[in-house]
């Protein structure tokens, strides 16, 4: 049975080393975060990572403790050689759709069931990807390769097929930037990006792209401002972009998280900007640094208690993280990668290498 998520806080953390420290897991104890969150920062083995997975799981008492981790592929990817076999980011399954759409989709099905069954082995039970972003000429280079496509009906089909991979693998698959990241000329890591595109048009193109995917359990918001639509106010700021663009339009019906609170294109302190985001319509608010004064300032602005909303969508997500499977078939994982590098060989030459 899943343990009664009430004493949650509406939270994802990261922490600062390949072992989590006491202090970190006082903290962990002390507010109850309701997942976990990997970076490179945290990984020197597969055997390190495995045992530090089962270590945050133990330590919360919830064998089903979403642990989540940026596995892209490219340059998004936590996990790199030797640990695991080099990925491509989405844009190589983009060439090879310009190409051969049924192949390319087939491609980016194996490749999203091959890197979350490494995941998988790691004990990382939610991979915060595939893009569902425009990749558009003359925009920031933030999103470039790692889109799918710059049109919905590429988008579409290759996301979806990496979704079914990862699936098949037991991985969770999350959307993100909603509700679009792919029209910002500035990185939002570092400034907000300015979107003045018409709502009509986003309509069309952004938001089309999302609403594909409104059945995903899983989402994340990107911190854009849209002029059309609250000019006043950052997206993961925003009642009229969660509410009645992401909520309503969009139709997502997923547990939403923030993109991390760290990132510059917000403002305000960290308690400030939790808050804000938990007031527009997220569900969670994402910190990612580990630094620990930021995520106390974070742990201050937390609920007591959660809505009923986003409690259900917490048991939805742990509900589909407990049906996951404990084994993957070895032979069919064999011929997948097989099957992969003769795909996308030709344009990506790393996916005929062995790990």
């Amino acid at each position: 049975m899943l343990k009664n998520n009430r004493n949650l806080s509406p939270v994802i953390f990261g922490f600062q080393s390949v072992d989590v420290s006491a202090q970190e897991l006082e903290f962990f104890h002390q507010t109850r975060p309701w997942g976990v969150i990997l970076f490179a920062r945290n990984i020197d083995t597969m055997a390190q990572l495995r045992a530090l997975t089962d270590k945050l799981r133990a330590a919360s008492g919830n064998p089903h403790l979403p642990i989540l981790i940026d596995q892209e592929g490219g340059r998004v990817a936590r996990l790199r050689p030797p640990l695991v076999r080099s990925y491509p980011a989405a844009g190589v399954y983009r060439q090879l759709y310009e190409i051969t759409p049924e192949k390319a989709c087939r491609a980016a099905f194996l490749g999203g069931y091959l890197l979350a069954a490494d995941l998988h082995d790691a004990g990382v039970t939610i991979n915060c990807a595939p893009c569902l972003d425009l990749g558009l000429p003359n925009m920031s280079e933030i999103i470039a390769d790692r889109a799918f496509g710059a049109d919905v009906e590429s988008i579409t089909a290759l996301a979806r097929a990496f979704i079914d991979g990862q699936q098949k693998a037991g991985v969770l698959s999350l959307a993100k930037h909603l509700p679009g990241h792919g029209r910002a000329i500035v990185d939002s890591h570092v400034e907000l990006p300015v979107v003045d595109t018409s709502t009509d048009i986003l309509r069309a193109t952004d938001f089309a792209v999302f609403k594909a995917f409104n059945d995903l359990p899983l989402g994340m918001t990107g911190h854009l401002l849209f002029t059309d639509i609250d000019a006043d106010n950052v997206s993961t700021f925003s009642p009229a972009v969660m509410q009645q663009i992401i909520r309503q339009e969009i139709g997502f019906s997923g547990l939403l998280m923030s993109d991390d609170v760290s990132m510059q294109a917000l403002d305000g302190d960290f308690a400030s900007r939790a808050r804000k985001s938990l007031e527009a319509g997220c569900d969670l608010v994402l910190h990612c640094n580990g630094d620990m004064s930021e995520m106390q300032s974070v742990a201050e602005a937390l609920p007591s208690s959660l809505s009923d909303e986003t409690a259900q969508r917490m048991v939805h997500v742990e509900t589909l993280l407990a049906a996951q499977p404990a084994v993957l078939d070895a032979s069919a994982r064999a011929q997948a990668q097989q099957d992969w590098g003769e795909l996308v060989g030709d344009i990506f030459p790393d996916a005929r290498n062995a790990v």
